[in-house]
């Protein structure tokens, strides 16, 4: 006969666990060890990151909540893939939560926080190799921190959260381009600028430039690289804002 105390132990152990293999599942599956198509059979996951069946079956749930994977059979699951149209529709709903955050925490945020933000951009080195390029996304997270905070709305942040989970797998699809990282720098430079300076048409307007050029640059990369046979569209780079040119 078990106590309450056993029981309730018990529960911590197995959710650590499915914890541990959603983790794990999760960055495989951003950073393309786990490719879309790769197939996840329940016992031999189980067996490789350490768990049993059962906290499994609630990581592979997790994730197929969050559209990565979904279920073949009882008991085999695949990396779901991802195509051009899935690419647009992630940055539509994009469009939509960035904009409006972005105006949000120009009109709520913490403006001295930003105008640091800004000019910790300006003195981004990507000259620096990899060193620079990792501080750079290190910088970009901070960012997005702070635009959640600035925010200040639950919901709000709870899909960004979403939308980013995905934006993961997008750029590791996407082939490194030096010239577009380097734009990506003054992207976020003026776009937290804005929210320093408290204008949020700015703030709303950078980010809609920007979000339609990395669209534009993460589909002609997607293009390139895959050498598909079929072609589809892409938006042209706005003209004449070599300042908001958009960031990965």
């Amino acid at each position: 006969m078990y106590t309450l105390a056993e029981v309730q132990d018990e529960e911590v152990v197995r959710m650590r666990a499915s914890d541990r293999a959603y983790a794990t599942l999760l960055d495989e599956i951003q950073s393309g060890v786990l490719r879309p198509g790769a197939v996840l059979g329940e016992v031999e996951q189980a067996a490789r990151l350490g768990v049993s069946r059962t906290p499994l079956r609630e990581a592979l749930g997790r994730l197929a909540a969050d559209g990565l994977v979904a279920q073949q059979s009882p008991r085999v699951t695949v990396v779901t893939a991802i195509d051009a149209d899935d690419i647009r529709e992630i940055f539509e709903v994009r469009r939509a939560l960035e904009e409006s955050a972005s105006r949000l925490a120009a009109e709520r945020g913490d403006a001295a926080a930003f105008s640091d933000l800004a000019r910790d951009f300006a003195r981004v080195d990507l000259g620096a190799g990899d060193d620079g390029t990792d501080d750079y996304y290190a910088l970009i997270a901070r960012f997005d921190l702070a635009l959640d905070a600035a925010v200040a709305n639950d919901y709000l942040t709870a899909a960004l959260r979403t939308v980013r989970t995905h934006l993961v797998r997008v750029r590791r699809l996407a082939r490194d381009n030096p010239a577009r990282l380097a734009a990506s720098v003054a992207e976020h430079r003026l776009i937290a600028a804005a929210i320093g300076a408290r204008d949020a048409d700015l703030a709303a307007h950078a980010t809609h430039v920007h979000l339609h050029n990395a669209l534009h640059s993460i589909l002609e990369s997607l293009t390139a690289s895959t050498s598909s046979a079929t072609s589809f569209p892409v938006p042209a780079p706005v003209e004449g804002a070599h300042t908001l040119k958009g960031r990965l």
